[in-house]
């Protein structure tokens, strides 16, 4: 007779099974579930492209089991980094929400080094801002009617070579990131261009903006080091369009009164 068949043996087996459960693998279990663990949990709404500050997160302690094994457990490692999507508050932060480096719409705003300005100006028509088509890194010139109301359209010399580093459409997202859009998405229509312009550009497009009146033109769309080149003469020309302020001359030296000077040789 094989021993399974024995109901007391098959009994005494459930037993010791039961009781191995109840005082060896639950316990365990329980001391699993119940062990607490510190994460990074967002304290203020996060939307994506922001730059994570101190005051949006917390450490907080929580269950350790089930979490995820990408979840940020150190400030440190989110403060200084930028979300990669929204987060809303008490989220947990993972890693693949995070990123280095400004979401791709307003990369460009961090390269600015003080000696530059980014201006974005207003599209008026689909056809004025050359029907949608321009791009990030594109060389472009301002055109502008009816210049100064003297009846006549004129490129004004400062803006011939203009470097454009965004388009953005009415919702406020650019719509050139470079990133490919969704199949069912429509392709949202640029709103505003934003140029790359020194102050006196910014100047000049500041007037033709309040007047209304400006269309934009292709000139150049290839490799950066020829884009650099339309840049470099547009700046020679605006350096002589606007000269910058010489210091004033040195003061002459004083001149020694004549009572000092040393009185010159006789004629031998």
């Amino acid at each position: 007779m094989s021993i399974f068949k024995n109901r007391t043996v098959v009994g005494a087996i459930c037993i010791l099974l039961s009781l191995l459960i109840c005082f060896g693998i639950t316990p365990l279990f329980n001391k699993t579930v119940s062990q607490k663990t510190e994460i990074v949990r967002v304290a203020k709404e996060i939307k994506a492209g922001d730059e994570i500050t101190k005051d949006m997160v917390q450490l907080v302690e929580v269950g350790g089991f089930g979490l995820p094994e990408n979840v940020i457990r150190q400030t440190d490692t989110v403060v200084g980094k930028y979300a990669a999507a929204d987060l809303s508050v008490g989220d947990y932060i993972l890693a693949p929400k995070l990123s280095d480096t400004p979401a791709a719409e307003n990369a460009y705003l961090y390269n600015l080094d003080g000696s530059k300005q980014a201006m974005s100006i207003t599209i008026k028509s689909f056809a004025y801002g050359l029907s949608g088509k321009i791009q990030s890194g594109d060389i472009v010139s301002v055109i502008a009617p009816d210049y100064k109301k003297q009846g006549t359209t004129v490129i004004p010399p400062e803006l011939k070579y203009v470097e454009v580093i965004s388009v953005t459409a009415s919702s406020g997202y650019d719509a050139n990131t470079g990133e490919a859009p969704a199949v069912e998405d429509e392709k949202e229509l640029p709103s505003t261009v934003t140029l790359m312009v020194s102050p006196e550009q910014s100047c000049a497009l500041a007037a033709l903006e309040a007047e209304g009146k400006l269309h934009l033109s292709l000139v150049y769309r290839g490799a950066p080091e020829n884009t650099a080149k339309f840049i470099a003469a547009q700046e020679k020309v605006i350096a002589a369009l606007y000269p910058t302020k010489q210091e004033e001359a040195q003061p002459e030296q004083p001149q020694t009164p004549a009572s000092q000077q040393p009185a010159e040789s006789e004629a031998q």
